[in-house]
């Protein structure tokens, strides 16, 4: 071995250690910034968990109200007779089985609820829940005042802090004039 070998061999034994690893402060900064990191996707992905479950619960909302203003507007389609006398927020009507049956809006439980009038005693059917507002709105048949030509519906449902309307016409077949 040469005298400059030497020296190096000596040098990395001696107290000068050859730097490997990080420090106590690198490790801390390192931490810092990935706790930093970590909080943010956390903040991110718990703010697209409550944004979905308030998407679901909307979409099941609508759709169970749009299922209600179908069912209506079919039984509506094929009705015997519509009552005219009643407010915006209940319609009943002689459905094609010859049953008297009623759509009723309870505001106390914000229901839309089916009431089949002709057998007092089952319960009444709940059609669709979350319901703040329901109208249905009839036009008779010109010279017959007491014949419902058409019936507009629309229902009002709030979610959280989210407020949809949804709203059809049905036109009773029977009397198209």
């Amino acid at each position: 071995m040469n005298k400059q070998t030497r020296r190096e061999l000596n040098t990395r034994h001696s107290g000068v250690r050859a730097r490997s690893g990080f420090t106590m402060v690198e490790i801390l900064i390192a931490l810092s910034v990935t706790a930093m990191l970590m909080t943010a996707v956390a903040l991110a992905f718990d703010a697209s968990v409550k944004n979905y479950t308030t998407n679901e619960n909307l979409y099941k909302a609508v759709n169970n109200a749009r299922q209600a203003l179908t069912r209506m507007t079919t039984e509506l389609r094929t009705a015997q007779a519509v009552a005219t006398s009643e407010g915006t927020s209940q319609l009943s009507m002689v459905n094609s089985a010859g049953d008297d049956i009623t759509y009723a809006y309870d505001s106390n439980n914000q229901t839309l609820e089916l009431i089949t009038n002709d057998d007092t005693t089952d319960s009444d059917y709940i059609v669709c829940r979350n319901v703040t507002a329901v109208d249905f709105q009839r036009t008779t048949v010109p010279d017959e005042p007491g014949v419902v030509r058409d019936v507009q519906l629309s229902i009002t449902l709030d979610i959280g802090d989210v407020s949809r309307t949804i709203a059809t016409a049905a036109v009773l077949r029977r009397n198209l004039n």
